[in-house]
């Protein structure tokens, strides 16, 4: 139930941390990868490399999804394949205190986290429930629960992908495309870096999480392959905590 030999699968954000992890999973359980990123490489990548290793398929794609144009002539070209995993992974953040945070900030963060989502998805989304199946996967945050500090814009854009998952499966799962999201705790990425830096921080952070550590990329391998598989089938617009029990603490 979790072979994806055969399918299709388009990864935002693939060229490094929980992208490049969940690229990899998927092709590991047999996907063929198509890796979008804005600093994607033509070849030569990390993830084309384990994905060729694997004996999949690999096509790299570099599109700027700050940039609404782009985004939309990358939508009209994925709307062409026959797409059966979207990974709606790319993201960005701006740590700032709200009353300082600025309108093109605020922009910038709303349109890669959120507005390129809904674009990409609903073009790939045509095709999926024309032919009545399909899964699609966002990544979602635990400031899909949360307000964080500090970062206003992540947060809103990331309780905005949780709305929009819920959305999107309520008039899709009927024509058999599922849409779900995977909310990741703290990750070992570029993201944490600064609050990796803050000693006071990291330990506050590290003492809540009952695992007693940063996840890493790997560590959503397992839910993402599940949810890009028939094994999900009956699962339906969910946000899936992958956080060492951060919320349940």
């Amino acid at each position: 139930m979790f072979d994806l030999t055969g399918k299709l699968a388009v990864v935002t954000g693939a060229r490094r941390g929980i992208g490049l992890g969940i690229a990899t999973a998927l092709a590991d359980a047999g996907a063929d990868i198509v890796g979008v990123s804005l600093g994607m490489e033509a070849s030569g990548s990390e993830l084309q490399a384990a994905v060729e290793k694997r004996r999949r398929a690999f096509t790299a794609i570099r599109c700027d999804l700050a940039d609404r144009a782009a985004t939309s002539a990358l939508a009209s070209r994925l709307a062409d394949l026959p797409v059966g995993i979207l990974v709606g992974n790319a993201g960005t953040f701006r740590r700032v205190p709200a009353a300082d945070h600025s309108q093109e900030d605020w922009d910038h963060v709303l349109e890669v986290n959120l507005s390129s989502q809904f674009v990409l998805a609903q073009a790939v989304g045509r095709g999926m429930l024309a032919r009545g199946s399909g899964k699609i996967i966002f990544t979602a945050s635990m400031l899909s629960f949360q307000g964080g500090l500090n970062v206003a814009s992540y947060a809103a854009a990331k309780s905005g992908l949780a709305g929009l998952t819920r959305a999107l499966s309520n008039e899709w799962a009927g024509s058999g495309v599922n849409v779900n999201a995977i909310a990741p705790g703290y990750i070992d990425t570029r993201v944490t870096e600064g609050l990796k830096a803050d000693p006071v921080r990291s330990k506050q952070i590290l003492e809540r999480i009952p695992a007693g550590r940063l996840g890493q990329p790997h560590d959503l391998a397992g839910a993402a392959v599940f949810l890009a598989s028939r094994a999900s089938d009956y699962v339906n617009g969910i946000l899936l905590p992958v956080d060492g029990g951060w919320l349940g603490r």
